[in-house]
């Protein structure tokens, strides 16, 4: 008996491409890399895997091409649309809003990408890992100039590095997300409290004026 072949339906070139991207995404980000094949991709999409190599070389130019694609969407480009109106008028608070938010909300509605930046650190794919770099670290350095130049201003404090202070923010809403949306941990406030929380504790700090910097009684 042999084996029967799948259905190709015929999809502008584009489109194609965006449906491997889809169907790859949620194998790379269950079964990591290695664990994933092109064979099982292509009868996900109803193709052949000659279908997938007239998009892409191979495995790793698709797996490369999941780990851009959020960072070269079209949310991505509203997401830094939103921050750049936030620095042209000097709204710190707003800024960090935009950025813990985006963070709790990337993981609520989607967890995936997260779980394929996992997969490419753990099994060590630096190809993977330095296509990420490369796209997100034009970003970071974006946002840390920004910092600086407020620091200047005198608006924020100079007493940490933009880096230290990108990663507070950009970390406590990391973990949070993580411990919520991956692990199952209850939260007992809404994504927008949780928001609002983490931008006051960044812009006003949690010690009281009367505490010293080693967090002791005056």
């Amino acid at each position: 008996m042999t084996e029967a072949k799948p259905i190709t339906s015929r999809l502008p070139a584009s489109d194609r491409r965006q449906q491997l991207v889809e169907i790859a995404l949620d194998f790379f980000s269950r079964k990591g890399f290695e664990g994933t094949t092109t064979k099982e991709i292509a009868a996900a999409a109803g193709v052949t895997e000659a279908i997938i190599f007239r998009h892409f070389p191979n495995k790793q130019a698709l797996y490369t091409a999941v780990i851009g694609h959020k960072l070269e969407s079209e949310e991505m480009q509203n997401w830094m649309a939103k921050s750049k109106q936030c620095m042209d008028r000097n709204d710190d608070a707003g800024l960090f809003r935009i950025i813990v938010s985006s963070v709790i909300e990337s993981y609520r509605r989607d967890p995936r990408y997260q779980r394929v930046l996992f997969f490419a650190a753990l099994e060590g794919n630096e190809a993977g890992l330095a296509h990420h770099r490369q796209l997100s670290i034009p970003v970071y350095e974006l946002l840390c100039q920004y910092v600086a130049r407020r620091q200047k201003e005198g608006a924020l404090c100079q007493d940490y590095s933009p880096g230290m202070i990108l990663t507070a923010i950009a970390g406590a809403a990391t973990q949070h997300a993580m411990m919520t949306e991956m692990f199952g941990f209850p939260s007992k406030e809404s994504a927008e409290q949780v928001t609002d929380a983490f931008t006051s504790i960044m812009m006003t700090g949690i010690q009281t004026s009367n505490t010293d910097v080693n967090g002791k009684n005056k």
